[in-house]
């Protein structure tokens, strides 16, 4: 006797198999990540990270009409800080004319409508290339908080819509919201990093801004005393009650792929909007897959990120944004 249930009869062409998908991709679903650096008509690969870019200021304007042209409208930005600003306390993190100051004021500039986050985290202006500073070999928590108070101050001042702080320090949602409080920014709004895994796939990501902790002699080798343990589930849990509890208005996972199950979990146990970064490694092996001839770049895009879509995700931070949106588009 033949099945009267015949599942393949929804999938037998094109038009059947779109009206029936469960979970599709927009421009909507976006946030794009953008590297700038100091200078004037620049624009630099990323060597690691092949058709990235890094943007001076002039270029950045230039770069944000084109993504708001594609339907893209939400940026999170990040600087490559010269190596003669950089300090063990990041100083340069909360100058009002710095270079993160100036690209948000760029972004908004050229592009009013556009929403804009920056990256709050003293790695790009840490002479040791850590999230906090360093002492006796360790990197204090509440007095990196109070940098972080600062910089996100700094920032909601010069117009960011949204901080994300990306630093794991305990505390600091609650410090920067009550901050925002007090000086009358209610409406900026805190996306947090909160469960962003100490992984090997940050790699590019570091050379891009040269933020890579730095060889020296009581200086930690990495991150793991404040970044999470990947072979833990229930914990990023914990940091997201406690980062929700605290203020944020968005929660984050990071990296992408290999952590949707915790991407699952947290979308089933809160009820707030859940952010995953697809992180440079993940662009970069896709990239390098394809240039060998191993796998069909676009289709892998796709799948990847309608994957992470799948398992919960309500926006996703992707260096492949907007060749996404444009397949879309065909």
């Amino acid at each position: 006797m033949y099945p009267l249930k015949r599942n393949r009869r929804l999938r037998q062409n094109s038009a059947i198999r779109n009206l029936v998908r469960e979970t599709t991709l927009s421009p909507d679903d976006f946030l794009v990540p953008l590297f700038v650096t100091e200078g004037s008509g620049k624009k630099e690969e990323i060597a690691s990270m092949p058709g990235y870019y890094r943007y001076s200021l002039d270029l950045l304007e230039k770069e944000v009409k084109a993504l708001w042209a594609l339907g893209l409208k939400s940026v999170l930005l990040f600087v490559k800080v010269p190596d003669n600003l950089k300090d063990n306390k990041g100083t340069e993190a909360i100058n009002p004319d710095g270079l993160m100051q100036r690209a948000v004021k760029t972004v908004k500039n050229a592009v009013p409508e556009m929403l804009v986050m920056t990256d709050v985290a003293m790695d790009p202006y840490s002479s040791y290339g850590h999230d906090g500073i360093v002492e006796n070999g360790k990197i204090l928590n509440d007095a990196s908080v109070d940098v972080l108070v600062e910089m996100s101050l700094s920032h909601a001042q010069a117009g960011a819509d949204f901080v994300a702080p990306s630093d794991m320090m305990d505390g600091r949602i609650l410090a920067i919201r009550e901050a925002f409080e007090d000086d009358n920014f209610t409406d900026t709004g805190i996306m947090s990093y909160s469960a962003k895994y100490a992984s090997a796939f940050y790699g590019p990501f570091r050379e891009a801004l040269d933020s890579a902790p730095v060889d020296l002699k009581g200086v930690p080798k990495d991150k793991k005393s404040y970044q999470m343990d990947y072979g833990n589930r229930i914990e990023a849990l914990r940091e997201t009650e406690i980062d929700i509890d605290e203020g944020a208005d968005i929660v984050m996972v990071k990296p992408g792929l290999c952590y949707l199950d915790i991407v699952r979990d947290i979308k089933n146990e809160f009820d707030i909007p859940l952010a995953v970064y697809q992180v440079s490694g993940e662009y970069a092996m896709i990239k390098a897959a394809a240039e060998k001839g191993w796998l069909d770049h676009d289709a892998v895009v796709l799948e990847q990120l309608t994957a992470i879509k799948r398992a919960g995700a309500d926006i996703i931070a992707s260096y492949f944004a907007a060749d996404a949106v444009k397949l879309l588009n065909r």
